[in-house]
């Protein structure tokens, strides 16, 4: 009976050693999403944008009581430029460079959102730009392939929302 009694003991010892593979993912996934759940204080981000130069001011949100956050952000206007006489293949071509200049704005994280309007007005888009000056922005904007070419031109002005609000 000792001789039983002790192999079930071992056994049952051997077998809560070795987590299956799927169990000790599971475990080490749950452990990574409470980890980035986990937010910076308001103090902790409101420090690290003033290190990079961001201008931003703050308020209490009297049915919350949370503090928010508002950071001056660039919005930048892509209007019709002078130079739209660009033949069907410039303009696709133009078209492809401008989506990635954008692409890599938004991956680098000088940019945060950009998009065309909807009509066929003389202001075609916007980009949101995530710079701590006018000037950064500015330059930035004026890379894109389109805005060289002259088929877009930008108009920028300094734009204020509150940090880290989701589009809805």
């Amino acid at each position: 009976m000792k001789k039983l009694l002790m192999f079930f003991a071992l056994l049952s010892l051997f077998s809560c050693k070795q987590q299956p593979k799927e169990e000790s993912t599971l475990q080490s996934k749950n452990t990574k999403e409470v980890t980035e759940e986990i937010k910076p204080s308001v103090k902790s981000i409101k420090e690290k944008l003033q290190e990079n130069g961001f201008k931003i001011f703050d308020y209490i949100d009297e049915e919350t009581g949370d503090t928010v956050i508002m950071q001056q952000y660039f919005i930048a206007f892509l209007k019709k430029g002078p130079n739209r006489s660009q033949s069907k293949e410039e303009a696709d071509s133009l078209q492809k460079l401008h989506l990635g200049h954008l692409g890599k704005m938004y991956k680098e994280g000088y940019a945060d959102i950009s998009g065309p309007f909807g009509d066929d007005g003389d202001i075609r888009g916007i980009t949101i730009y995530n710079t701590p000056t006018q000037k950064m922005a500015d330059s930035l904007a004026n890379m894109d392939p389109m805005v060289k070419s002259g088929r877009l031109m930008i108009e920028i002005h300094p734009w204020w929302a509150a940090k880290g609000f989701p589009l809805r």
